[in-house]
């Protein structure tokens, strides 16, 4: 064998003696052998069970040879746009083409076509009349049923059916992904395939959907911009969200004109040691040899290895269910942990690799300090269907104990050739400020910070932060208080970057004042500001189309009323209150507090001249 990547032409497959592939596995990424990247994972986990497999990353849509690189599988293509929504990848919150592509060659904007599932399968069925394809990652998982898509501001159908694909897989695939192979290996046809967890099908027959399945309203019901429309629309979100637990989710069921849409339960969570021995694959954690010349910028590589590279993954899933973020439709709320065991060999890999300059720069997930469940419930019940763990109302059940995780930190930091291990992915501050035992905070204070510490408060409304499934912000201020404290103590001298969210659902021109206020008060102004981006999958999306809360009923079964700021000219506005100190902004800020009615904050919210040396 000349190289340890997976196959990415047919002389890779002669030289490892493949003659033909089970599958041809299409990536909108740039291929990383890297477990943080889902084609590298999925290929390699397929390989280590007896598949050959071939991969096409981010390949020339525009030429449908290309496709037949590795002839016709023998069991099925499998589709992924990449570990973003293509959609997401190519354009701003504002709806602007990006300028780049951290996970293209060099960065180069342009190697990944808009709407990349729909677009793939279109040219592998041109190459292929009759072809098994399967669809899967986070474009086709937050599109499995009618979503609104902000891009053409309307309601599309399932993603499978607009793709014309046969199968579609949602959530984390290892599960599926070899469910769904053994099941073509032994001769299911893959339309015929049913009852795996994890999977979205379709059929025009109504005996064929399962028992006990939940039918959803039709996408008649909810695509249209109407009232009614959006009701359903609302209604049907939270069905799908009470449903997003493997253990206490049940099948879905969905009409589109003569046909059923299908959704099985979630896949179940990998236990610690499946997670294991995922990352126990033999990744070369490098880019592919082809991405060694330079690309059309004159760069090389692919950027969004350096995120990663030396990074660890310790956990999958989040019980923060923040509503603008679509991990609990993806992940699910339920915490998948790796053992100590195995982050400290992947640690120890990284500290033989020459590059390796003894920084390890995260250790964590979706949310770094969650280690386990949420509560002693979760493993036989699941997560609650109508509560939240977190948020503005913090359940009395949640248990906090950092205590294995800073076992973790301290063992990772004691490795020889290690000489700091930071936290670079969000902390919870509100779990954090629940655990009456400091060890925690004071180690990070001490240990895994450079600095500043980056924190996401979102917003400074409670109102808003209600709607955002977060803490009040009167807790912000507490941790704010207790970090600065902690700092002191430690002989620290660190900052906090809160990230805020303009415009979210909820959010008119009060409201983003209140938040300039504080910031004016703390004497921190943000550099940058996330305007709030409609993606499918989540219920900032739900409540952006509809404006309605599904998660508020009233009286009358309808859904209480959300304000939602619309047209680029208002969220210019919001974003310019967030950031009054630009003396670019000034007739923005005095427009807004003018429509606001608050005239008399001109004076206050206003850049401060600097100094003259």
């Amino acid at each position: 064998m000349t190289n340890n990547f997976v196959p990415v032409c047919k002389e890779d497959l002669k030289k490892r003696g493949i003659e033909e592939v089970d599958f041809v596995f299409v990536s909108g990424d740039g291929y990383v052998d890297h477990p943080s990247f889902a084609a590298a994972l999925l290929c390699r986990l397929l390989e280590a069970n007896g598949y050959t497999v071939g991969l096409l990353a981010q390949p020339d849509w525009k030429n449908i040879e290309v496709f037949k690189e590795f002839g016709r599988p023998k069991l099925a293509f499998l589709v992924s746009g990449g570990a973003m929504d293509s959609m997401v990848s190519n354009y701003t919150a504002n709806n602007k083409p990006r300028s780049d592509d951290a996970y293209a060659h060099g960065g180069v904007a342009g190697h990944r076509p808009d709407r990349a599932i729909m677009t793939y399968c279109s040219a592998i069925r041109q190459a292929y009349k009759g072809v098994a394809i399967c669809i899967g990652g986070i474009e086709a998982s937050l599109r499995r049923t009618s979503h609104y898509d902000y891009w053409s501001n309307t309601i599309r159908r399932s993603i499978l059916l607009d793709s014309k694909a046969d199968l579609l897989m949602y959530g984390m695939g290892e599960h599926s992904i070899l469910e769904i192979a053994g099941l073509l290996k032994a001769g299911v046809p893959v339309r015929e395939i049913r009852g795996v967890r994890g999977t979205v099908w379709y059929t025009s027959k109504e005996e064929e959907l399962p028992e006990k399945a939940i039918r959803l309203p039709s996408f008649a019901e909810v695509s249209k911009n109407t009232p009614e429309c959006k009701q359903a629309f609302a209604q049907s979100y939270l069905i799908q969200e009470q449903n997003t637990d493997a253990i206490n989710g049940r099948p879905l069921v969905e009409p589109v004109d003569a046909r059923f849409i299908v959704q099985e339960p979630p896949a179940l969570p990998l236990t610690t040691e499946e997670f294991d021995a995922v990352y126990a694959l033999p990744f070369t954690r490098r880019w592919h040899p082809m991405y060694d010349k330079p690309a059309e910028n004159g760069k090389m590589g692919i950027p969004a290895l350096s995120e990663v590279q030396f990074s660890l993954q310790s956990v999958r899933g989040c019980f923060g269910a923040c509503s603008f973020c679509a991990i609990c439709f993806h992940q699910g709320r339920r915490i998948q942990a790796r053992s100590q065991e195995s982050l400290i060999a992947e640690a120890k890999q990284m500290i033989a690799d020459p590059q390796f300059k003894g920084y390890i720069h995260d250790v964590g997930g979706p949310t770094a300090n969650f280690r386990k469940d949420a509560c002693k419930f979760q493993k036989e019940r699941g997560a609650c269907q109508n509560k939240d763990c977190l948020g503005t109302n913090l359940c009395k059940n949640v248990e906090v104990d950092h205590s294995e995780y800073v076992e973790l930190l301290r063992k990772l930091r004691n490795l020889p050739g290690v000489k700091k291990v930071f936290i670079r992915s969000g902390i919870r501050f509100d779990y954090l400020m629940m655990d009456k035992d400091k060890t925690f905070f004071h180690e990070l204070v001490k240990h895994h910070i450079s600095g500043q510490l980056k924190v996401a408060p979102e917003h400074a409304s409670n109102k808003v932060l209600r709607l955002m499934r977060k803490s009040n912000h009167e807790l912000y201020e507490e941790f704010a208080e207790e970090y600065a404290k902690i700092n002191k103590e430690e002989g620290k001298n660190q900052f906090l970057v809160p990230y805020y969210i303009c415009s979210h659902p909820g959010t008119g021109l009060k409201e983003a004042i209140e938040v300039a206020l504080y910031l004016k008060k703390t004497g921190f102004v943000p550099d940058q500001v996330q305007d709030f981006y409609p993606t499918p999958g989540s219920l900032s999306t739900c409540m952006y189309w509809t404006e309605l809360n599904p998660r508020q009923q009233n009286p009358d079964g309808s859904f209480e009323k959300v304000y939602v700021a619309r047209g680029a000219h208002e969220r210019r506005l919001q974003r310019a209150l967030l950031q009054f100190n630009r003396f670019e902004n000034q007739a923005l800020v005095k427009e807004a507090l003018t429509l606001a009615g608050r005239k008399d904050l001109i004076n206050v919210l206003k850049p401060t001249p600097k100094k003259k040396k």
